[in-house]
């Protein structure tokens, strides 16, 4: 990380959720970085549902989420034995909604010696220290990149096209351990980027939304993005990553883009 006073993505004043430096995205000096949003609304699915385990996020976003303060309320809708829901919804100040978020819980159990499918993960041992691939704010200001370390697997570079990260990432709020689903949230978040098929200069390539699935929850403090950004000249495009831990893989996330040319 960089040399960051931050101790997390965000600090808690009352109901509000409001964000540190690390928090703030590279387009806007007053708005979130989604990833470390997504992980507060995965916070709240899971205190609405506690004791279920968290295996899909989908979140939409509908406007930029404010760094000076938003709330989030979280409601469950069912609560089965082996599948349960849970929404929330996140608010500015203003009452305004930014951004909405579906959980889907599934019951975990001890069923023995079912087959599993095992898919090993990147290099982490030989992996070097690299920068993140958006390396400047366009408001010049510290963002999400102060709060996070990167490190990049041989042969892999911060250049365009598919790409295989590693990332440890702050604590997503002030004084507490995330829950391993969190701690994932803000890597999930960064395969549009990671990816691009572009210069920042060219294109921008702006996602939506964010789906995280997991089929095991991470163990490890560095956790793995493998990218692929698909382009259209509709403007509509598609990122695709598959997460690991240092043990292997243990999910992937998909985000929904709007591309468009610098200048439009």
């Amino acid at each position: 990380m960089s040399e960051s006073a931050d101790s997390a993505f965000f600090r808690l004043d009352g109901e509000l959720v409001v964000g540190h430096d690390a928090a703030r995205g590279p387009w806007s000096a007053d708005a979130c970085h989604a990833g470390p949003v997504t992980a507060v609304l995965a916070r709240a699915l899971e205190q609405a549902l506690p004791g279920k385990q968290l295996a899909r996020v989908t979140v939409t976003f509908q406007r930029p989420v404010p760094m000076a303060g938003f709330r989030v309320e979280a409601t469950p809708e069912r609560d089965g034995r082996n599948v349960a829901i849970a929404q929330a919804k996140l608010m500015a100040s203003d009452g305004k909604i930014c951004a909405r978020a579906s959980g889907l819980f599934i019951a975990a159990a001890d069923h023995g010696a079912l087959p599993t499918s095992s898919l090993p993960g990147p290099d982490f041992a030989e992996a070097a220290a690299g920068p993140f691939p958006v390396e400047r704010a366009v408001h010049g200001l510290p963002f999400f990149s102060s709060g996070i370390e990167v490190a990049y697997p041989p042969g892999e570079t911060p250049d365009p096209g598919p790409t295989t990260i590693w990332m440890r990432t702050l604590p997503i709020v002030d004084g507490e351990r995330p829950s391993p689903f969190q701690a994932l949230c803000p890597l999930a978040d960064c395969g549009n980027g990671v990816s691009r098929n572009s210069t920042f200069a060219e294109a921008t390539f702006v996602n939506p939304d964010l789906t995280i699935g997991i089929f095991r929850l991470p163990e490890s403090e560095w956790l793995a993005s493998a990218a692929r950004s698909f382009w259209e000249p509709t403007g509509i495009g598609l990122s695709q990553a598959q997460l690991y831990d240092t043990e292997g893989a243990i999910g992937f996330a998909l985000q929904m883009l709007i591309v468009q040319p610098v200048g439009n």
